[in-house]
């Protein structure tokens, strides 16, 4: 290895010869290796990869994945160390040295071996050998598995993951869904052992029938029940609530939460039902109807200001919508909100639950009212006629609508706001006897005038034909006159 002159110094190795001959040895037995070739060799080494090999001077890799044709955890389930095994080369490098061997390879696949009787729609027993967030491999022999995908596990749409049903090493029933032998595939179900609860789902849970729902999910548009597993639902955002305007389903439930349903339509080929929560109590706006006529009176609280226009929260817990241009009050200042004032329905419309307000158009027909008492006061009188016709201005009635419908909303009304509201109506009731007289009396003198210009008119006639009378009488006279004074000179 080494030689020093100066002090006679020779260091030689004996390592070094016994590596140069295993390096020689090493390339004699790699040239007459060929793929395939079945070897005996001893275990030298085990790591969590794979099993270390000693071929007789050159040392060959079985990794852990062709130890078995089934899954295992660690190479020592298989082989232990200094143990004799046959091996298959499966490929090898000569110039990096490294040949990789397998085990698993010298017996038949498990594939081949499966039963030919073995079929579409049979039940099968296995165990869960590894799970994934889509689904989960179930070995029902050693090296022949089969996954059950995580749509499979449940008839539920509302997607879980696999751990939420299985666990590894659990022993599972399923049903075979697909069977590929060439590509030896199999895709196995764990639901279509339970019979599908949308098959007679019109008779379980039939339109109109009313049901306790859990509640899974939220969107904008509504919430997603599920009545059991595999039959949800989704409640629109429209059917919550009758009076209240729900911008997010979070402001009437929450997630877990119970719900009563009721069932508004089926779609059984794509599986989805419609279901209400509002239909559970009776449509509150056929009463409404009654209370909230055009040209009503009310009062309400101004509880939001928008772009567009305000919310007025009216009696009876229902809402009602005002434009910035009837916010207006009779000082010309604009209403704020909290502000309490007297509005009048506008528009009211049952089908889109729709009521539309007014605050200046109460002040605005209480102006025009007296404009047109002072037009009628000067053109009240039939041109060419004797009798006189006196219009009368119209009033607007406040309805309180039929006691016995709201008996049915009495729980809900708050007391004050009836005695204030029956208050105001009992105002605009001596209003209205108020103006009703003031009318009556203008008309009788209206009346009065009349007949007194009547009885001057007929005297001024029977004058004029007395006149006439006397004209022709004094004619006839002359003309007797003058005849007889032709009698005369004749």
């Amino acid at each position: 290895m080494k030689i020093n002159p100066e002090y006679k110094n020779v260091v030689v190795s004996h390592k070094a010869l016994i590596e140069e001959e295993l390096e020689q040895q090493k390339k004699e037995i790699i040239s007459k290796l060929e793929k395939g070739q079945v070897l005996e060799g001893v275990v030298k080494n085990i790591t969590s990869y794979g099993v270390f090999v000693d071929l007789g001077g050159v040392d060959g890799l079985v990794h852990i994945t062709d130890l078995s044709w089934g899954r295992i955890q660690h190479p020592e389930e298989v082989v232990k160390l200094d143990d004799k095994i046959n091996v298959v080369i499966l490929d090898f490098d000569n110039e990096k040295k490294r040949i990789a061997l397998g085990l698993k390879q010298l017996t038949p696949h498990p594939w081949d071996a499966l039963s030919e009787t073995l079929k579409v729609g049979d039940i099968i027993k296995g165990k869960v050998v590894v799970i994934a967030d889509y689904g989960a491999f179930v070995e029902i022999a050693p090296g022949v598995e089969g996954l059950i995908h995580v749509s499979e596990m449940s008839w539920t749409q509302h997607l879980h993951s696999a751990q939420d049903f299985m666990t590894v090493g659990e022993e599972v029933e399923a049903v075979i869904l697909t069977l590929d032998r060439e590509d030896r595939k199999m895709s196995l179900g764990v639901k279509q052992l339970k019979p599908d609860p949308w098959e007679d789902i019109e008779v379980k849970y039939p339109v109109g029938s009313t049901h306790t729902a859990t509640v899974r999910n939220f969107t904008n548009f509504g919430a997603f029940v599920e009545i059991e597993e595999g039959v949800e639902g989704l409640i629109h955002i429209s059917d919550l609530s009758w009076t209240k305007k729900i911008k997010h389903p979070s402001e009437v439930t929450e997630i877990g939460a119970p719900i009563e349903v009721q069932v508004l339509d089926i779609d059984k080929e794509n599986r989805r039902l419609s279901l209400g929560h509002k239909q559970l109590e009776e449509n509150p706006w056929d009463v409404f109807e009654t209370i909230f006529t055009v040209g009503s009176i009310h009062e309400g609280t101004i509880v939001e200001l928008l772009d567009k226009g305000a919310v007025i929260s009216l009696p009876y817990g229902v809402e009602g919508f005002a434009t910035p241009k009837h916010l207006v009050k009779e000082d010309n200042s604009q209403a704020q909100v909290e502000e309490k004032l007297q509005f009048k329905v506008i528009e009211f419309n049952k089908d889109s639950k729709r009521i539309i307000v007014s605050h200046s158009r109460i002040h605005e027909d209480l102006s025009g009212d007296d404009s047109r008492r002072r037009g009628k006061r000067s053109s009240g009188r039939k041109e060419g006629g004797n009798e006189t016709v006196v219009a009368m201005p119209a009033v607007e009635k406040t309805t309180l609508g039929d006691i016995e419908e709201l008996a049915a909303l009495k729980e809900k009304l708050d007391n004050q706001k009836v005695e204030a509201f029956k208050k105001e109506a009992a105002k605009a009731e001596a209003k209205e006897a108020e103006t009703k007289a003031e009318v009556k009396a203008e008309a009788d003198v209206v009346n009065v005038v009349a007949e007194a210009e009547v009885k001057e008119e007929k005297a001024k006639a029977a004058k004029a034909k007395k006149a006439e009378k006397a004209d022709k009488a004094e004619t006839a006279e002359t003309e007797e006159t003058a005849e007889a004074s032709e009698e005369v000179k004749e």
